[in-house]
């Protein structure tokens, strides 16, 4: 009998040790967060996709600059670490993330809930939605359906919400991909596609920077939020960033990001589109 109550106050204890050494809350693993990453090395490394104006331009002066930039650098200051960016196409920004290449991505990343499934995806820090554009020319075209017919093409950013709601909407136009929007839109500009599917904000910016040469129809196809994309499961450092988040929407320093890229047009100038 001894021996059996001194096997099991053994068992027990081991079981205890396992537990103490746990670094996770209950997760099972001692693999550290990001959030603690970032901290022992002091440094964040964001995956981007420039070109999704007004979130994420490249500068004429070098580097970054737009309204997903300031949200970084914003994380990056409270938590007291650099920020570094890296640059991919759109689609590649999951794998990078989901490789340890990137610690999270801003990229005006709609949540979805296939996504959800590869990552994890904070609270909403901007609403938006897809719109369509078409040349001057085309304005009178009052909806999608006029679009959706043989021989005409629609261009769309490769991999993104557009690009999926385009390609499940439009059963007779052409859904053609393009690396980025800006080349979807010059290529609309050529004479290669009859629209553009992309998301609002940056229509706008193109329609400002293109004025006269191309409309955007009235009304959005989808209503969306932008999260950022962490590893999926990383729950510490999701509820890090959805506290910041908190602060941060409709803070000074929010509120002057905001008016900058959204309400203002004299930085298009100071931005290039390669």
């Amino acid at each position: 009998m001894k021996k059996t109550v001194t096997a099991l106050l053994l068992i027990l204890a081991l079981l205890i040790a396992g537990c103490s050494n746990n670094d996770g809350g209950g997760s099972g693993t001692t693999e550290k967060s990001t959030l603690k990453n970032i901290q022992d090395k002091k440094k964040l490394v964001v995956g981007i996709a420039p070109g999704y104006f007004p979130f994420e331009m490249k500068s004429t002066e070098g580097g970054y600059v737009g309204y997903d930039i300031d949200l970084a650098n914003s994380i990056g200051e409270w938590l007291k670490v650099d920020v570094e960016f890296k640059q991919f196409v759109f689609d590649g920004l999951t794998p990078a993330l989901q490789t340890g290449e990137v610690d999270m991505v801003i990229a005006g990343m709609t949540i979805r809930g296939d996504r959800a499934l590869a990552v994890s995806m904070s609270n909403p820090y901007y609403k938006t939605g897809q719109a369509i554009m078409v040349p001057a020319a085309s304005k009178d075209i009052k909806s999608w359906e006029e679009l959706d017919v043989k021989g005409k093409k629609i261009a769309v950013g490769v991999g993104t919400t557009g690009a999926l709601l385009a390609k499940s909407q439009f059963k007779n136009a052409e859904v053609v991909d393009f690396e980025d929007f800006p080349l979807a839109a010059t290529a609309m500009g050529s004479g290669q596609a009859d629209a553009v599917i992309y998301d609002e904000p940056a229509i706008a910016v193109w329609r400002l920077e293109n004025e006269g040469k191309v409309h955007q129809m009235e009304g959005l196809l989808s209503a969306e939020n932008l999260g950022i994309a962490v590893k999926k499961n990383d729950f510490e450092t999701l509820q890090w960033l959805n506290s910041f988040l908190h602060s941060y929407i409709d803070s000074p320093a929010e509120l002057e990001s905001r008016n900058r890229w959204f309400e203002e047009s004299d930085w298009l100038t100071k931005v290039t589109e390669e």
